[in-house]
């Protein structure tokens, strides 16, 4: 079995073929998918799959630094704090939050503050946090460097740091475990000089379908079931098998976000 840590199924990428993905990432052997949340209009959507399939796809709760905008990003934050306040059993992390500088980095200090409010959620409700880090090391270290290291847990996705990045998570924050998906393929990505060094207890799956399709399936729709593509390259990079990396990786993602 292989645990799709980071897959936005509930997207409108999926609405007309949804039912048949879905059924496509059983036959490959993908056994749990972990939803993580963007803002108020992706719960709907998260939650009817989460109630649909239960057992399979597994709900977060948090606001993506993408959607933290002046104007709404109080309310939003208002109605996450509710839902995890009131709902906490029907999520397995806080996410997918962060710090994004690719698209707009006039909103850094907002995006800060509501980074920090939810790891602050994340250590009151005992739920890991899933970190969105683009273009923004620096600037999420500072964030969490507030806070007891001890007290908190969780996976930067989408890893695509290099060494030196690698190693300040390790010694820093020694409960973060990181996330690999599509961009583990890429051919010019770096990360087959990086993955090496990421202990084999620290290495979790994903996909971020339907973004960041892995090789061969670059540039086309990523969905659970590709998930195998990436942990073939990380097997095959950690020179070890198919078999073993997925129980691996498998162990690591039920002791993060508590699975049965």
């Amino acid at each position: 079995m292989i645990i799709d840590t980071h897959s936005h199924i509930y997207a409108e990428q999926f609405d007309e073929d949804r039912t048949e993905m879905l059924q496509r990432s059983k036959e490959k052997g993908v056994g749990k998918i972990l939803m993580p949340n963007i803002d108020g209009e992706s719960i709907e959507g998260m939650m009817q799959l989460k109630d649909e399939y239960p057992d399979f796809c597994y709900a977060m709760m948090g606001l993506h630094p993408c959607s933290v905008k002046p104007d709404s990003y109080q309310d939003e934050l208002t109605n996450v704090y509710e839902l995890l306040k009131s709902n906490t059993s029907d999520f397995v992390a806080v996410g997918e939050i962060g710090i994004d500088l690719y698209w707009d980095k006039s909103t850094l200090d907002i995006q800060k503050e509501a980074f920090a409010k939810q790891i602050e959620w994340s250590i009151e409700f005992e739920l890991p946090f899933v970190i969105h880090a683009r273009d923004s090391f620096l600037e999420i270290f500072e964030v969490m460097d507030n806070f007891d290291s001890s007290k908190i847990r969780g996976v930067f996705h989408c890893f695509t740091g290099n060494n030196e990045v690698l190693n300040t998570i390790i010694s820093k924050y020694p409960n973060f475990y990181f996330g690999l998906g599509g961009v583990s393929t890429f051919k010019n990505s770096g990360m087959d000089i990086v993955i090496p060094n990421i202990p084999d207890d620290r290495i979790i799956l994903e996909t971020d379908a339907p973004y960041l399709a892995p090789t061969p399936y670059r540039g086309k729709r990523n969905e659970p079931s590709y998930i195998i593509e990436i942990a073939q390259k990380v097997a095959d990079v950690k020179q070890m098998s198919l078999d073993r990396l997925s129980e691996i990786t498998t162990i690591n993602a039920k002791q993060l976000f508590e699975l049965l």
